[in-house]
């Protein structure tokens, strides 16, 4: 049983809609997606109004659509209909639904029983996958037109981070060991190369995107050959038109009951790996935060820790990784459920796709709105930056050092001795003793090394160790990422405020 809240009569304060508020909000599981983090756009785009209003509307464009084509369909009707899209009795179509047991058969007479004068034409010649597929293709299409400006932010933000960073020379690391030095800059261009394969897949996804259409049982549209008395042109008319008032160019041209469940497999596909990608720039940036060179935003009155209250935790980042890893594992869903439909189709793909389509968009909205706030406030530190290369670059640059010893006239031979002796002398003094590395400065004391004493500095210049890094970013800019968001520089200015 249900928990149950009695109201305080005897108080005056308390009011039946507060407790029933109450009962509906903290009562009941609600996912933290929509109660915590989604945006109001995309928590609406799979709203239970939403789809039962596109429920009447595809049930309106079905009756346009047939009137058009020479049913005996009134104006009236259509009026009817047109005049109650959004008018919806939800506790009478529950109420249907529990005596049914049939969801779109309870609304059906649920809409019917606000269009008196329509209910005869309501869904006729179709079946529960004309509204329920194409509601979810207009769905879907929708919600990746909600998602595509956000990317093309998330890529905007970083671009001017990586153009603002692109000669700030950092340590490169491989095995999160320290390695040839890259810059700030063309660490971020990698990012947004991988934010560019995932816009250039949702916009191929969407392009593809098609309406299952009017298509009958098991897709052979013979309900609507009967109402047309076999007439083949006036049902593909009725196809195409549907599709039109959809807003769609193409239907798929053959399908069973539903469309093929590839479809929403190759949908969560772009969005899981845009997942991969957001969770890779937000492991880079946790590690990043560890090392104190570069942080997300901190707000003034943020709490790192409960307990320790100088800590500054990536808690954004942490976010979106755990997120990230929940939107990759849902991939597993429409993969499966897409092999297991057994002919034309069976049922057990809907309890699930209730669950893994509407998550993987709400999850892949809430990923791109934090990555963009992130990206709209990252703190670079390149004085801890300069410090961690003055920490390892004397070792980068031995092969520098013996280079412009034999230039001098050295044996390179006698040299890579000498540089190795004094190397792993400064490294014990860096391991064992917990010192500032000091090769450069046993360089410096070092009679043999006199020959280049004096280009020291010069040859230990930290650009020097970048190579084209600030040219490949800048053509990495101008080339490839600023075509790629030029058809959304009108989306491009929209902040993204996070409120928890």
């Amino acid at each position: 049983m249900a928990a149950r809240v009695e109201s305080d009569h005897s108080n005056p304060q308390t009011s039946k809609s507060a407790i029933s508020t109450y009962e509906t909000d903290y009562l009941k599981y609600r996912s933290p997606l929509t109660a915590r983090y989604a945006s109001p756009e995309m928590a609406y785009a799979f709203s239970d109004m939403n789809k039962f209003v596109n429920w009447r509307k595809l049930w309106l464009y079905l009756a346009k659509a047939q009137q058009i084509l020479g049913l005996d369909i009134k104006d009236e009707q259509i009026a009817e209909m047109e005049a109650n899209l959004t008018n919806i009795d939800f506790e009478k179509a529950a109420e249907e639904e529990r005596k049914r047991r049939h969801d779109v058969m309870a609304h059906v007479h649920t809409f019917a029983k606000c269009c008196p004068r329509a209910a005869p034409i309501i869904h006729l010649g179709a079946t529960s996958a004309y509204v329920g597929d194409n509601t979810d293709l207009i769905v879907m299409r929708d919600a990746f037109g909600i998602l595509v400006p956000k990317l093309a932010r998330c890529i905007h933000r970083l671009a001017k981070f990586a153009d603002d960073n692109k000669s700030l020379p950092t340590l490169g690391f491989t095995h999160f060991q320290p390695a040839q030095l890259t810059t700030v800059g063309k660490r971020a261009s990698l990012w947004i190369q991988d934010l560019l394969m995932d816009l250039q897949n949702v916009e191929r996804v969407t392009t593809d995107l098609r309406f299952r259409g009017a298509k009958g049982t098991t897709g052979t549209q013979a309900s609507f050959m009967a109402l047309f008395e076999n007439n083949s042109d006036k049902v593909e008319m009725l196809d195409r038109l549907i599709a039109e008032m959809a807003g769609f160019k193409k239907t798929y041209r053959v399908c069973g009951q539903t469309y093929s469940r590839k479809v929403d497999f190759e949908c969560l596909s772009v969005l899981t790996s845009m997942g991969v990608t957001i969770h890779k720039i937000c492991t880079d940036l946790r590690l990043l935060a560890s090392l104190k060179e570069v942080e997300e935003p901190f707000e003034k009155d943020q709490i790192g820790s409960s307990a320790m209250a100088y800590k500054r935790n990536p808690m954004r980042s942490e976010r979106c990784c755990a997120l990230a890893r929940h939107l990759m594992a849902l991939l597993s869903d429409p993969m499966h459920t897409a092999a297991v439909q057994w002919m034309e189709r069976t049922l057990d793909d809907s309890a699930n796709r209730r669950i893994s389509i509407p998550e993987a968009f709400l999850t892949a909205d809430i990923l791109l709105s934090t990555l963009q706030n992130i990206s709209e406030g990252l703190v670079v530190y390149p004085r801890v930056i300069e410090r961690h290369i003055r920490q390892e670059l004397p070792f980068m640059a031995t092969e520098n050092i013996i280079m412009a010893m034999v230039k001098a006239g050295k044996n390179r031979q006698e040299v890579h001795e000498e540089v190795r002796v004094l190397s792993q002398l400064a490294a014990a003094v860096v391991k064992e003793e917990g010192e500032d590395n000091d090769l450069i400065e046993r360089f410096r004391e070092s009679s043999f090394f006199k020959p280049i004493h004096a280009d020291l500095d010069k040859i230990l210049e930290p650009k020097a160790f970048i190579g084209r890094a600030p040219q490949q970013v800048s053509a990495f800019l101008e080339d490839e990422v600023r075509p790629a968001l030029k058809p959304y520089a009108a989306d491009l200015d929209k902040s993204s405020v996070l409120e928890v």
